[in-house]
């Protein structure tokens, strides 16, 4: 009788133990509204609120701030990745959809705000003021959606 058993696990697929996190933010949709990041839309996307809006009102520090963004974005991607959650709600068509469709709620129906939605949709997003504050606390719903899903 052999007392030796073979304990060994299968060994995993080479795709196995590879494969990487879910994001959150993507780094080409950064780069892409880095374009516009005089405004601070970069900024904003990435969740640093404060620097976007004083993007906004300097035009991203008169330029010089906008230039020297173009090589932080990947660290605003990365800290973004580990300060959001993934789940159902991806951020980036919620920031779409605030962008394009703002004004008309269509964001808070993505998140599943069905009153807020009708209520964007009936007053033209607060009459901008909850569209500005969308802008400030975008990631943040994103982020409590997901994280009760």
């Amino acid at each position: 009788m052999s007392t030796s058993h073979d304990h060994s696990q299968p060994s995993p697929s080479p795709a196995q133990g590879y494969m990487s996190e879910p994001e959150t933010h993507s780094i080409v949709i950064g780069y892409i509204v880095w374009i516009f990041g005089f405004f601070g839309a970069h900024r904003f996307y990435y969740g640093k609120q404060i620097s976007g809006t004083i993007w906004f009102f300097t035009l991203g520090l008169v330029g010089i701030g906008w230039l020297v963004d173009l090589l932080l974005i990947p660290g605003m991607d990365r800290r973004a990745q580990r300060r959001y959650t993934t789940g159902p709600v991806d951020y980036t068509i919620a920031w779409i959809l605030l962008t394009f469709l703002g004004l008309f709620g269509i964001h808070r129906f993505y998140l599943e705000k069905w009153v807020t939605g009708v209520i964007y949709l009936l007053t033209g997003g607060l009459f901008g003021v909850g569209w500005l504050y969308d802008l400030w606390t975008l990631n943040e719903q994103v982020d409590q959606y997901n994280r009760r899903a």
